[in-house]
């Protein structure tokens, strides 16, 4: 009797331990990969979440095609998790959105998108019909803009819990100046609002490097575990 209680007792510690409560997808921006966010992945997994930090092509397709290709698998590698959240750059949130707006997560729980150009960016209205543009970009980049090719625009309000943190800081004023209001150097403030989104807060960060930044990374942290996020010193919230 005592044995067959022991085996009980291994068999779940084994199931416990394979089965994570949580688990955090990562999805970086265009014309990045997995190691931009790499620091932000290792943050979080130290505060116990299970992290997949995907790696996709995201200059060879379209939003639509790098959407399926990026997360289906990375749902599936996130096994028996009770919950799955989502932590995005840029075009990472854009693909999270199309990917929701035919497809269902049962057990999504948060997502929080960092500088999302969830309206689109008027750097690509200006640049997108310059040679070589769509070279460097690919058929993703030319769907961010603002006007008829963009995807961001056609899908939508959020049905889903995301919190989204703005930069208001700029290293590429050549670029910022195609933007007319306060930016990151890539996407206004104005742009990364969503209706329909959680929460929305602006940090002094830029468009480039805003996932390495460590307040931001703090923020995208307390947000996961509570849903909101904090408020302090200089960071202002809208």
């Amino acid at each position: 009797m005592k044995k067959f209680a022991f085996i009980i007792a291994a068999a779940f510690t084994l199931l416990s331990a394979s089965t994570h409560s949580a688990c955090v997808i990562l999805l970086h921006g265009l014309a990045k990969s997995d190691s931009s966010m790499e620091k932000l992945a290792k943050a979080i997994d130290a505060e116990g979440f299970q992290t997949v930090n995907i790696d996709y092509p995201s200059t060879k397709h379209s939003i639509e095609t790098l959407a399926s290709m990026a997360i289906a698998p990375a749902v599936e590698e996130c096994g028996n998790s009770q919950e799955i959240n989502f932590v995005t750059h840029s075009m990472g949130g854009i693909l999270v959105r199309q990917y929701l707006h035919s497809a269902e997560i049962k057990n999504l729980n948060r997502v929080v998108m960092l500088g999302p150009p969830n309206k689109g960016s008027e750097v690509v209205d200006k640049l997108g019909t310059f040679p070589g543009f769509k070279f460097m970009f690919g058929d993703a980049g030319l769907q961010l803009g603002t006007g008829e090719m963009s995807v961001p625009n056609k899908l939508g309000s959020a049905d889903f819990d995301v919190g989204i943190i703005a930069g208001t800081r700029s290293i590429n004023l050549i670029l910022s100046r195609l933007i007319p209001e306060t930016d990151d150097g890539k996407v206004s403030v104005s742009s990364t609002k969503l209706d329909g989104m959680n929460d929305h807060l602006q940090m002094p960060v830029t468009h480039v490097f805003m996932m390495k930044d460590k307040k931001v990374i703090s923020q995208v942290i307390h947000y996961l575990k509570h849903g909101f996020f904090h408020r302090a010193g200089n960071q202002a919230s809208n």
